[in-house]
Formats: structure tokens, C-alpha cells, sequence
């Protein structure tokens, strides 16, 4: 809707009324690659932001579940302002429809950001079993049934359904939008989410639920800055022994700390403490995504771009994108069925630290793909490293004509989605499950929130790469964009591979109490809507 639409220099499509293409390429406000890209990035940045809010309303005041009613609500009002945007009496005015789609964003935005942290704790909040223990099958085998890897499974079908729906979606929508216009293309996923709560209120009183216990994100603060107490030097040799000395932690247990002196705010017992650690270390552990998700975003711009320079043969170039989401529905049941397994009966421990290293480098090839692939548009086009731009009047352009599209067939791109999703089963879902399994049971929606605002600062990153994300400059942008993925990855790797062999005991440790209630929040569920 925002690039642009014709072969012209006209806002529409010639013939159109509502931004579809038909036989060309659909469009709208006609605002260019470099404009396109920065709203999309803010938008990536927005929608990853709010789940910080969302989360903290969730652990501290409305529990998960009315937080979850709460965002959809949100989210379908924002859909229905990005409708509003797309109708022919608003489409055809430039500034009203732009300005009615970034309101429809930002509220659309709001209600995601509040969906997002909440829904996979809840989902995962439903398994029974949260450790280790030996279960006889009916053949008379014995077995150890592991809760992180059940919890591992469920989150590989949770991301599958989650790409269903994006290949069935996004489908539909690219050819609603090139044969009737873009209000359509919008109105689909509306009615679609009007049935969430109606699925919700379905399974009000079947729900496991999580109750809402106050402010524990201030009470975690508080001890990690009691934890750094005296800690801190101006040598920052002093400074780095002092902090890693063993004792960061186990200083500030209620335990080890005189009943006389301990603050008012400590109120939990020495297991809440080893938690909150255990949480500190995943959210570090999230801190190297922004590299990695640098690479996932060019999907969202800068390869739908690219297509849109190549041989189409009738397909919109937006339909390219579509390759991620079934690669995954193939890969994600193919990892889950055969080789995770197949790993695990060779003894080979792929744990979730070596499965997000070996996503930054997938996702480096795929950046490698793409760069080679955008060497060799800007080597066949007519126009040189403008592919995208308009015909030049050496070669016979009016100002008005753009660069024919370069003789690449789209699906060459093929590779680079598929790698990106290899790259997301090792390092996006690792990261829901690893923020579950890591983070106390009253804050799972907290950290959560802090692997997706991952995504946010990575978003935010890369709108210093908007100078990249046009001619004469896009092989650059994949190159670079490969060589931090790389580096990431490796350094993750060095400063990671100690607490890869403490997964296990981390998964293990015993559940804290937090306040004057049951020590284990599964044990007091909330209490469901009549």
C-alpha cells in the first residue's frame, strides 16, 4: 500500500479505486522503498514495545487471561481503522488514508503488544507435569518423561498454527488486494480475530490461569539492585571480580540476611531468589537477538522489495513471503517427528543454547542468499544498481516508466526463505520456550515481553539501515546485515557455552515463595469469569 503502484507516477493504479493492481502491481500512496521500510520498521518497533505493558498489567493486576480479552478488544478496533484507510472515499485522498493507517497501526499495535507475552505462557500454563519424573509404559518400559521437552514440542505447534494461519492469511490477502484493493485485504484478518473471543470466552472456567500477585517486577528490581551493592568500582577490574565472584546472588537470600535487617519488601525465601536469578540470565541471554532478528525483518521489506524487480509470471510479489510460513509448516513437524528425536536416541544434547547459535548462522546463509541474488539484479537490469528506479532517457524513459524487470525468475528468492526459517525454529521458538522454562512462574509474561522487545530494539537498529534499503546500496545492507548475524552468533556462542551444560538443573530448581501466599502459583489458580 505504501511503496508504489504503477509503471507511472500516479497514486493508483490506472482504473483503480482501492490500490489493486489487476494485472500489475497494486498500490496506493505511491511513497517509495525508503518510506515504506521506516513505517514498517517503526511499526515492527511498536508492536514489540507494548508487550513490556502488557506483560506488567498482566503478572500485576489483571492476570493473563483478562489481559488477553483486554488486547483483543484493542486489536480489533485498530483493524477496523485500517479498513476505514483502504475504502475508495479514503484511499483516493493520500493524507487522510496515510494518517488513518498509522492510527490503525498504533492502536492495532497496542492490542498485539498485549496479546503477544500473554498468550504462549498461557498456553504452556496448561501442561501438568512441570518436572522430571519416571512413568512405566504399558509395555512394562520405563521412561523419563521431561517437562522442557514437552514444553519444547507444544511451543513448535504453537509457532506451526501461527504460520498456518500467516500462509492462509497473507495468501488470501495479496490476492484480495491485487484484485480488489486493499480494504479487503484488511477486512479478512478482522473477521478472523472477532472469533478470539469468542474461543476465550469458550474456555473461561477450562483454563488453568495464573493469579495476578501484585507488584513482583518492582520487588525484582529492587533485589538486583541490592544484589550490586558495594559491588561497583572505579577499577573496573575490581569492579568485574566483585560481580562475578560467586556470592551476586546468594548475598541477597533472606536466609543470609539477619531478620533485623532484611528490607520490608522481602517477603519471599531463598527459592524466589534462585529464580529471579535464573530469569536475569535468560533476559541476558535474549540481549544478542537483535542481531539475529535483523536478519528475519528483511522479510517484512527488503525481500518482498526484491521481488518486486523480479520475473513474477503473474504472482504479486507479496506472495513470496508465503514461502517462510510453509517451509516451517514442513520443517517444524520434520525437526519435532524425526530429528530432534533422532538427536536425543544418538545422545546428542541440542540444547537451547546450541539450537539459537545454530539459528544466527542459518540465518547468516540466508542473508548470504540474498545478497548474491541482489548482486545479480543489479548486474542483469537495464538500469544497473537502480533496479527499482524509473527508466533513464539514455535507454528511452519519460520520467514516468520504470526499469523493466530483470530476467531472474522471483522463486531464485526461495532459498533465503527457507534458511529464515530454519533459522526460526532454532532461534525463535527456542526463545518462547526458553523464557517460559527460565522465568519465575509469577513474571513469565515479564520476560517473555523482554524476548520480544528483542525484536523492538532490533526494529529500532534497523532504521539505521533505511539508507541501505534502497538502489544502488541493497547488497550492502544484506552483507552487513550477514556479518553482524555471524558475529552475533559466535559471540553468544563464547559467552554462552558455560551455562549450556546448567540447563537441566536450572529447569529443575524448586518453585519459590513470593509472598504470604501458596509457594506455588499453579496451586491457586484464578478464579474464572461466570
Amino acid at each position: 500500500m505504501l511503496q508504489s503502484p504503477t509503471l507511472s507516477n500516479n497514486l493508483l493504479p490506472n482504473g483503480s479505486r482501492t490500490g489493486a493492481g489487476f494485472g500489475g502491481q497494486s498500490g496506493a500512496l505511491n511513497m517509495g522503498q525508503r518510506a515504506s521500510t521506516g513505517i514498517g520498521t517503526f511499526n515492527q518497533f511498536y508492536v514489540y514495545l507494548t508487550p513490556l505493558l502488557g506483560a506488567y498489567v498482566a503478572d500485576a493486576h489483571l492476570g493473563r487471561y483478562r489481559t488477553i480479552g483486554l488486547a483483543l478488544a484493542i486489536a480489533i478496533v485498530g483493524h477496523i481503522i485500517l479498513i476505514l484507510s483502504a475504502i475508495p472515499p479514503v484511499i483516493t485522498k493520500p493524507h487522510n488514508s496515510l494518517a488513518a493507517f498509522i492510527i490503525g497501526l498504533i492502536i492495532m499495535g497496542t492490542g498485539t503488544g498485549a496479546f503477544k507475552p500473554n498468550i504462549s505462557p498461557l498456553i504452556a500454563e496448561q501442561l501438568p507435569l512441570t518436572r522430571m519424573t519416571i512413568r512405566t509404559k504399558p509395555n512394562g518400559e520405563r521412561v523419563i518423561v521431561d517437562p522442557a521437552v514437552t514444553s519444547s514440542r507444544v511451543y513448535h505447534y504453537f509457532y506451526l498454527f501461527i504460520n498456518i494461519g500467516a500462509l492462509v492469511g497473507q495468501v488470501g490477502m495479496v490476492y484480495a488486494e491485487k484484485y480488489v484493493g486493499f480494504w479487503l485485504s484488511y477486512m479478512l484478518p478482522t473477521i478472523l480475530l472477532c472469533f478470539c473471543p469468542l474461543v476465550m470466552w469458550y474456555g473461561r472456567d477450562k483454563y488453568i490461569r495464573t493469579p495476578p500477585q501484585g507488584s513482583v517486577f518492582g520487588k525484582a528490581t529492587k533485589l538486583f539492585f541490592l544484589a550490586n551493592k558495594g559491588r561497583w568500582s572505579l577499577n573496573p577490574v575490581a569492579t568485574y571480580k566483585r560481580l562475578h565472584d560467586g556470592t551476586f546472588w546468594a548475598n541477597v537470600k533472606p536466609s543470609h540476611i539477619a531478620t533485623a535487617d532484611r528490607p520490608a519488601w522481602m517477603t519471599f525465601n531463598d527459592e524466589w531468589v534462585d529464580e529471579v536469578a535464573r530469569g536475569f540470565k535468560a533476559c541476558s541471554v535474549f540481549l544478542w537477538y537483535p542481531l539475529f532478528w535483523l536478519t528475519y525483518n528483511q522479510i517484512n521489506n527488503n525481500l518482498t522489495s526484491q521481488a518486486a524487480v523480479m520475473k513474477l509470471n503473474g504472482l504479486p510479489n507479496d506472495v513470496l513471503s508465503n514461502l517462510n510460513p510453509f517451509a516451517l509448516m514442513i520443517l517444524i513437524p520434520l525437526c519435532d517427528i524425526v530429528i530432534y528425536p533422532a538427536l536425543r536416541k544418538a545422545r546428542i544434547n541440542f540444547s537451547p543454547i546450541k539450537k539459537i547459535t545454530a539459528g544466527f548462522y542459518v540465518g547468516t546463509l540466508a542473508m548470504i542468499w540474498a545478497c548474491i541474488i541482489q548482486y545479480y539484479i543489479y548486474k542483469k537490469s537495464v538500469c544497473g544498481h537502480y533496479a527499482a528506479g524509473m527508466l533513464p532517457e539514455s535507454l528511452g524513459g519519460d520520467g514516468e516508466t520504470a526499469c523493466p524487470t530483470v530476467d531472474i525468475n522471483v522463486w531464485a528468492q526461495t532459498g533465503a526463505y527457507v534458511l529464515i526459517a530454519i533459522s526460526e525454529i532454532f532461534a525463535s521458538i527456542t526463545s518462547l520456550e526458553y523464557a517460559f522454562s527460565k522465568a519465575p512462574r509469577n513474571m513469565r509474561s515479564l520476560v517473555q515481553a523482554v524476548a520480544l522487545f528483542m525484536s523492538s530494539i532490533s526494529a529500532a537498529i534497523g532504521e539505521a539501515f533505511v539508507s541501505l534499503s534502497a538502489d544502488p546500496l541493497l547488497v550492502w545492507n544484506y552483507m552487513v546485515v550477514a556479518i553482524l548475524s555471524f558475529i552475533g552468533g559466535t559471540g553468544f556462542w563464547i559467552f554462552y557455552r558455560d551455562l549450556d551444560a546448567q540447563d537441566d538443573h536450572l529447569n529443575m530448581l524448586p518453585v519459590g515463595k513470593f509472598d504470604d501466599g501458596p509457594s506455588d502459583a499453579e496451586s491457586a489458580p484464578e478464579k474464572p469469569l461466570q
